[in-house]
């Protein structure tokens, strides 16, 4: 693949620099200008090395986890009556609407679009590259003789640069099949120099080599952070989150021994300990608003939180009330349906303990305290200001769900140990205080979870059940195959990933690695635009002023809407 010239936003010099971000998100606030001399200065220079951009939007849109309400559909809330409703609502902007048809965006580079994303990220990996050129300048390069402190800000910014390039390759790539089958696949440029020029030359590779320089940051970056540096840990690569983002990148490129290394660092091997590392339902017993149930979803002082990044988004605005939206069919995949386990039509701990809204009384879409927005106001007589959310980019209760797919699909096919954490991971969604305990399980309606639960409920079915067993295709590649005496159980870890992952983003991330087909139904016309497993479009197209710039297109073909789009027959 030849080299290509395109710009990529960065840092102007090692020596000038930092962002201003307010005090609730950062723990240093740093001068509006300085020399970075010290490894003090260095960590400042870090705290500005996470991305204020928000991927969660622009997945969701691209996943099954959001309909066209404009398009006929099985209404929610449909009590039994089979009635196909639509509405008339507008997208928040045009970018939607492309999004939403798998097209490139091209009518904004506003926050939530691939703009943002490929710029804020670039962004993070060049205060990366500058921080690990100051140590080498301070230290002369010899990380056996590093003070502590030095160390873990090596490990961080090692971290820092790895975890950016693979939201990168996850976005704007191919998923990752095996080190084989994913050369064909274009991936991302991998930045390991500051720039000092307005445009370079630059190669994307493939998506093979891009996860093996993940991986050889991830481990340097493993091998040196501490939390040592910072008072407020959970705001930064702390090695919690460290080893988290470890699992998921194993659980990606499918090593499970190492999934379940990483993950077992984190919520240890003893039963006993792990409910106290998980999500506690009863604290939102006393909640009334969004920003209540926000406090505890988003709180760093929770346990079950071990990462969180502060961005820049809109994102709660744009599925509350308007034409894309989390509704019908992928809301009553994710939350409002019957389970194995519980006989009311909202699941419990979704609608009760977990904060879901809704525009008034209608089907206008629902969204999760999970990404309630925090604004941030500039000029509170004027009422104007940035919108925040608050990404919970690594949790304890999407880490165990990693480790029971690991265990599941491990050359051992451990499925003891995966059920043992499908049940613990249930047994946090009920965690509710005694008094709501012994309203939601009365009669029977809410039970225990139990492996002759899951084996007779995740099964294929013709039934009137909203689950059906998904379609895990054997196309991938040739590494990648799951024995059909395991998929029951795989239904049920992504029953809970769905539910856990929703509004995040990461189901995207779960559709493209598992090549699981989806459409998109559009207007009143109830056009289907439909991905099989190895479309294109399944890699999100990098920024159009990128591509002018000389970069070379995701989508290696000029997209024809009426070659992509198949017109549903009555």
């Amino acid at each position: 693949m030849k080299s290509i010239k395109y710009m990529i936003l960065s840092l102007c010099s090692a020596v000038m620099l930092l962002t201003s971000c307010t005090d609730s998100f950062l723990d240093h606030e740093p001068d509006e200008r300085v020399t970075i001399a010290n490894v003090d200065q260095v960590c400042q220079l870090l705290s500005s090395g996470y991305s204020t951009s928000n991927y969660g939007w622009l997945c969701e849109i691209s996943s099954d986890n959001i309909v066209d309400i404009n398009a006929p559909y099985l209404a929610t809330q449909s009590n039994g009556s089979e009635v196909l409703v639509h509405y008339n609502l507008s997208s928040y902007g045009r970018e939607d609407d492309e999004a939403y048809r798998f097209e490139p965006v091209r009518s904004s580079t506003d926050s939530d679009s691939p703009s943002s994303i490929w710029q804020g990220c670039y962004n993070a990996i060049a205060t990366a590259n500058h921080a690990l050129v100051i140590l080498d300048n301070l230290y002369g390069g010899d990380s056996s003789t590093l003070p502590e402190q030095a160390k873990a800000a090596y490990g961080e910014a090692y971290l820092i640069r790895a975890y950016h390039h693979f939201i990168l390759v996850n976005i704007f790539s191919q998923a990752y099949k095996d080190d084989e089958a994913s050369k064909a696949d274009r991936g991302i440029p991998y930045i390991t120099e500051p720039e000092d020029v307005v445009s370079v030359n630059y190669d994307r590779g493939n998506v093979a080599d891009t996860y093996k320089k993940i991986e050889e940051d991830l481990t340097k970056g493993l091998s040196m952070i501490s939390d040592v540096n910072y008072k407020k840990p959970k705001w930064h690569f702390n090695v919690n989150a460290a080893h988290a983002f470890a699992a998921r990148f194993y659980l990606y490129k499918r090593e499970y021994d190492k999934v379940i290394e990483h993950a077992n660092f984190v919520l240890g091997t003893d039963p006993a300990t792990l409910p106290s590392k998980l999500m506690d339902y009863s604290r939102f017993d006393e909640c009334t608003s969004s920003s209540d149930y926000a406090e505890i979803w988003q709180g760093p002082s929770e346990n079950n939180n071990l990462m969180l990044i502060a961005t820049y988004s809109i994102q709660w605005r744009r599925q509350i009330g308007r034409r894309y939206a989390c509704a019908g069919k992928a809301l009553r995949d994710i939350e409002f349906h019957l389970g194995p386990n519980w006989r009311w039509y909202l699941m419990p701990a979704a609608g009760v303990s977990g904060g879901t809204f809704w525009d008034g009384t209608q089907d206008h879409g629902f969204t999760s305290a999970r990404i309630a927005e925090r604004f941030e106001y500039t000029d509170k007589v004027a009422g104007i200001g940035y919108a925040h959310v608050i990404r919970r980019e690594f949790t304890c209760n999407e880490l165990l769900l990693e480790r029971a797919e690991a265990k599941l699909l491990s050359s051992s096919h451990d499925v003891d140990g995966c059920v043992a954490d499908l049940i613990a991971y249930e047994e946090s969604r009920q965690s509710f205080s005694e008094s709501n305990k012994k309203f939601y399980t009365s009669g029977n309606a809410l039970q225990p979870l139990t492996r002759d639960m899951i084996e007779s409920y995740y099964v294929k079915t013709t039934n009137s059940n909203v689950f059906e067993n998904w379609d895990f295709t054997q196309n991938m590649s040739s590494s990648f195959v799951i024995p059909q005496d395991l998929v029951v159980y795989m239904n049920c870890v992504n029953d809970m990933r769905r539910y856990e992952t929703a509004y995040t983003g990461l189901r995207f991330f779960d559709l493209k690695r598992f090549g699981i087909e989806y459409s998109h139904h559009y207007s009143i016309d109830d056009i289907e635009y439909k991905l099989t497993w190895n479309d294109p479009r399944r890699a999100i197209e990098v920024p159009q002023e990128v591509i002018a710039a000389g970069m070379e297109a995701s989508q290696p073909f000029v997209l024809n809407t009426t070659s992509t789009q198949t017109m549903k027959q009555e």
